[in-house]
């Protein structure tokens, strides 16, 4: 058995934020992390070439501050989303292409449709108490709504509202009939709105770090060293009132405190005794991950800057629903990220792989040209069929949950406490949100022992650096 001071479940950013955080502080702690490798939902692979590929969560915007301290502090430097060009959006079977957020090249019916739904979301979002959405004025009657009910009300045209639903729905990895009217304002609001979520220049796809997300989470894994124990997958939690033993298949740790750092899905197949809170039990059980798909098509050059495109698209109901230049920092080699959320996720799915790839491809040359159909490489994540993921990106709160469940999402369970971008009141579903939702549980275990030692005389721990 393993004795430290704290031990955390989950080597994603989320956990090894909040390991670092209390190793600042002067305390022992052990990482297990269930996979072979760290980085949760986020997953950099890098080539012999000396590029990379960003498998799962890759891009940083403004407002993102925490995630860009993690930067400064291991000098990680940033380079702007590729933008110049034209955007492309494929709709009812026609192709219009355009510059900026909405695409005016549209009917003006569409356009003026998309751009009346998106004000009144940011205007609906500003109404939101980010660290208690579920106290809002409107919580219950939002609460009881879908977001695709919001959609059908309010949206006329058709092709603006299969670009909503593919564009706000395709975030939750869910369709918008899934997902509560509540949780997609609050989640949005927690990034600054509709604007941001949807965004490139400025927005949430603003930049990347150079040599990606793997250029942050591994020196934070080499600053933990030994503390970081892989292919752990914790199997059980016993709290008592000393402490909590950690049982993984290797390895059994014993500490004051432990910080549960996965996503809800997974944490629910944890063990826990004794029980948890009904709250929390029940919440695990009702915050699904959805469904998505990440593809790199890698190609010897970006061709599509040539041809005066971004390399930008959207297609609801395409196979190759979004699509964006993943390029690195030099421009070299070309790679287009796809990415399929949802329903069609699930669908491709099913495909065998060489169909998919065809599938995928076709899709591309319909938009690029015939050049798209033969990558260099192609590279495929399906976060759906990760066992220690559960799916999706961000967790998706149906109707109701919310309103019944939500004050469960932080709140400690005697010596467990929670992490992860899902528990974060700000950018709730980006890697940043994961790094503060770390850096919140660290200082609350942390707090919970001064208290405790306070109470009793014994010295306690000091607090976390930062």
């Amino acid at each position: 058995m393993t004795d430290v001071d704290y031990c955390v479940v989950g080597g994603g950013f989320a956990g090894l934020t909040a390991a670092r955080r209390l190793k600042q502080a002067g305390r022992t702690v052990a990482v297990l992390e269930a996979r072979d490798r760290l980085g949760g939902r986020t997953f950099t692979e890098n080539r012999t070439d000396g590029s990379w590929i960003d498998r799962g969560g890759a891009w940083i915007g403004p407002g993102q501050e925490r995630i860009r301290a993690l930067m400064q502090d291991y000098g990680v430097a940033s380079y702007k989303q590729y933008t110049d060009g034209e955007a492309m959006m494929l709709v009812e079977g026609k192709q219009y292409r355009y510059t900026g957020t909405i695409p005016w090249s549209m009917s003006p019916w569409v356009a003026m449709n998309l751009g009346a739904a998106l004000l009144d979301l940011g205007h609906l979002c500003k109404s939101i108490p980010l660290d208690a959405p579920w106290t809002a004025e409107q919580a219950d009657r939002w609460d009881r709504l879908t977001l695709a009910h919001w959609l059908n009300t309010h949206v006329v045209s058709k092709a603006a509202h299969e670009l909503l639903e593919t564009a706000i729905a395709g975030a939750y990895t869910s369709a918008a009939s899934e997902v509560s009217l509540l949780f997609a304002l609050y989640q949005m609001a927690s990034g600054g709105g509709p604007g941001f979520v949807l965004g490139i220049e400025d927005g949430a796809q603003d930049s990347r770090p150079v040599g990606g997300m793997g250029a942050i989470y591994c020196p934070m894994a080499a600053e933990l060293g030994e503390s970081v124990l892989l292919a752990r997958p914790v199997r059980r939690i016993q709290q008592d009132a000393e402490g909590v033993t950690v049982f993984s298949g290797k390895t059994t740790v014993r500490a004051r405190r432990v910080i549960v750092a996965v996503p809800l899905a997974i944490a629910s197949q944890i063990r826990y005794e004794p029980i948890l809170p009904v709250d929390r039990s029940l919440l695990h059980q009702r915050m699904p991950s959805g469904a998505i798909v990440k593809i790199s098509a890698v190609y010897d050059e970006p061709f599509w800057r040539a041809d005066g495109l971004s390399g930008q698209s959207a297609a609801p109901g395409s196979p190759a629903t979004i699509t964006i230049d993943a390029c690195t920092d030099t421009g070299r080699p070309g790679v287009l990220c796809v990415i399929v959320e949802g329903p069609i996720a699930r669908q491709i799915g099913r495909l065998d792989p060489a169909e998919r790839r065809r599938t995928i491809l076709d899709a591309l040359a319909e938009r690029f040209g015939d050049k798209a159909r033969a990558p260099a490489d192609y590279i495929e994540q399906n976060w759906t069929a990760e066992r220690y993921s559960g799916g999706g990106m961000l967790s998706h709160a149906p109707t109701g949950v919310l309103t019944q469940f939500g004050p469960a999402l932080r709140a400690p369970c005697g010596r467990i406490h929670w992490a992860g971008t899902e528990s974060s009141a700000v950018m709730c579903g980006w890697v940043d949100g994961a790094v503060r939702s770390g850096e919140r549980a660290a200082d609350e275990v942390l707090e919970h022992d001064i208290v405790t030692a306070s109470a009793t005389g014994a010295p306690g721990p000091r607090p976390a650096a930062g």
